[in-house]
Order: structure tokens, then sequence, then C-alpha cells
């Protein structure tokens, strides 16, 4: 065998992820995995600490954590409950991030949402299940894009910063939930906890065939598709994407961005709307305060984990679903604190932002030696 015959074979055996062009091409793609997964890891870790010092043993946590989580078909549908409406608030955030806008004001549309899906439930008493379920998805999905789009139409004809006026905008939604639910809407039956009137039975959205999961996860599936096929296959999203990452050139290009601000806030706040008709239509039944559970602020947690890409929501929704999940169970098992699933997203969220500064940054992964 000849010498350059022998450095072929040589060549064809090397493993594609030691070839630095193999890396040059799909580092990037390797980082938006690795370096989420690395932060999530790492989050895990800080918390079994914390429960080492509480007295309690880590590997116990990180199993009654899978468990209650994926460990039996109970578990998994108590997670794919919770991931529905997380997909849908994490997109909330995810659409106005191609725009370069930071949006964390899901929780405010999903009140709304469920306002709006409720009013018009109790307005079409007695008409047919299937419209009443209709018009529940388009009030709410109008109502939770509205209220999004305020938030939008502040920063682009005012200058206001849509993160703070979306994050005070809950604040706002939350206390129009509670003057209506104790005041207007009230149901006179509801004595200790105020809520509305019952939509109905007839009207309720119900679980899929054969699971006690409800059909809003299809919803959310579908609009985590959607979402992905309009920003990275359709000029209107090559446009967004373009205003995001340069608002000057797109204006001289022509783009009007203006609108596209607000139909991408419209477009967010009617996903997190959705979630709030689901909440009622599939779990509540009537609105009250048990609505504000904190959806909107762990879709944040989700968009960001999943680097504001539509389809690594549903994954990442999934995983923050079964977290959220496990958390009964953590509280039987190890006698933790109600708060410690919240105390846990919180240390994620850390870590996520932490890890940001590591895109790019890594030699390997750019094929280097």
């Amino acid at each position: 065998m000849t010498t350059e015959a022998a450095e072929s074979v040589e060549a064809a055996g090397v493993a594609p992820a030691a070839d630095p062009g193999f890396l040059q091409r799909y580092g990037a793609s390797i980082e938006y995995i690795l370096i989420p997964g690395a932060a999530l890891v790492g989050a895990l870790a800080v918390f079994g600490g914390f429960i080492a010092l509480y007295g309690k043993n880590p590997l116990d946590l990180y199993f009654y954590m899978y468990y209650g989580a994926f460990g039996t078909w109970f578990s998994w549908q108590n997670t794919l409950t919770r991931a529905a409406p997380l997909i849908l608030t994490a997109l909330c955030t995810a659409l106005p991030a191609q725009l370069g806008m930071v949006i964390i004001g899901g929780e405010g549309a999903l009140l709304i949402g469920a306002l709006s899906a409720t009013s018009a439930a109790l307005a079409l008493q007695g008409a047919a299940p299937i419209v009443v379920q209709i018009a529940m998805v388009i009030a709410g999905m109008i109502g939770g894009g509205l209220w999004i789009t305020l938030s939008g139409g502040l920063r682009q004809y005012r200058g206001v910063n849509e993160t703070i006026s979306s994050l005070l905008l809950v604040y706002i939604a939350l206390a129009i939930l509670n003057h209506l639910v104790e005041g207007p809407m009230r149901d006179p039956a509801s004595l200790n906890k105020p809520s509305t009137r019952e939509i109905g039975a007839t009207n309720m959205i119900g679980s899929i065939p054969g699971t006690d999961v409800h059909w809003g996860l299809v919803f959310g599936l579908v609009a985590a598709v959607a979402a992905y096929v309009l920003i990275y296959h359709t000029t209107f999203g090559f446009a967004a994407r373009v205003a995001g990452g340069n608002i000057r050139a797109a204006k001289i290009v022509g783009l009007s961005v203006g609108k596209l601000i607000l139909t991408v806030c419209f477009l967010a706040g009617s996903s997190a709307g959705l979630a709030g008709m689901i909440e009622v239509a599939a779990v509540q039944g009537r609105t009250n305060a048990n609505l504000a559970a904190g959806y909107g602020f762990t879709g944040i947690l989700v968009a960001f984990l999943a680097r504001q890409n539509p389809l690594a929501i549903i994954p990442v929704a999934i995983l923050l679903g079964g977290i959220s999940a496990s958390g009964g169970l953590l509280q039987r098992r190890l006698g933790l604190p109600d708060a410690s699933v919240l105390v846990l997203q919180g240390i994620i969220f850390v870590f996520v932002l932490a890890s940001d500064a590591l895109y790019g940054r890594i030699g390997f992964l750019k094929g280097k030696t």
C-alpha cells in the first residue's frame, strides 16, 4: 500500500465530529443543543446541592423528578397536559424575539384570552357546542393578540420599552380579571372562590381519545409547527428576521417595520390567548383566579431555553412541564416545600442567561485545532 493510499484510508476513518470542516458547518447547530443542555445540567447540579444542604439525597431528588414526570403513563399524561399551555405561552416570547423584541407578558395575554373566551361562551349559551368552541377560540386569540399588540404599539409609536410594558400589562390584566370575576361576571353561587358562571360541560373541548390529555396539546403542536413555517419558510418571516437583525437596514430596503412589529405581536399574543382559552375550555370550565398559575412566566424560560426556535419549544416545554408535574411527588416523598419547583426554574433561568456568553466562543465547535 502506497503512502497516499494509506493517508486516504486514514482520512476516511476520521470521525465527523473530529473533522474541522464538519464542525465549521454544524458547530453553531451543536451549540444550540450543547450549551442549553449544559446549562440545564448545571442548574440541576446546583439545585441538588441545595437539596443536600436540606438533608436530602440529591439522587433521590433526580429519581423522583424523573418518575413524577416520565416514569408512568399517568406521569406522561400529566406532563403533556402541563406542556400544552407552555408551548403556546413560549411562542408569545419566541415570535417577537425574531424582531429583536423581548416580550414577557404572556401571562397577561393568557388571562385576557381566558376572559374573552369565557365571555364568548356565556354570550352564546344555547348555541351548538361547535359554534361556542369556535367562538371561544376566536375570542381568546383576538383578546390575547390585542393585549400584546398594545405593548408593540407602545414600543413603535411611543418608544416605550416592550419588556417593561408587557410585564406591567400582566398586572393590569390580573386586576381586570379580579374585578370582573369578583364583580360584573361573578357567579352568585361561587361563595368561597369567586368565579364566573360555568361555560357548560357540552362546550368543553375534552381529551384526546384514549388519554387524559386534552386537545390543547394538539393546538400547541400545530401552533409551534405553523410558527416555524411562518418564520423560516415565508417571505414574512424572512422580513421579520431581517428587521430583527438590523432595523435600519430593514427600513432602507423598504420594509414596513411598524407593520411587522404589530403583526408579530398580535400573533404572539394570540398564541398566549389561545392558551387561556384552552385552560378555560379544557381544565377549569370557568374563569377564576386559578388561571394565574404562572404558565406565562414559565413560557419565558421555555422560549429562552429553546433559543426562540418554535420547533425546539416543543421538547423543552415537555421537559419543563415534566419538572412542574413532579412537584407534587417531591413534596410527598422528600418533604420539600411546594415552591421548590419554582426555585429550580429560577436557577435554570439564571444558568440559561449566563450561558449566552458562551455562544461562538467554544473553540473546538468552530473547527479550531
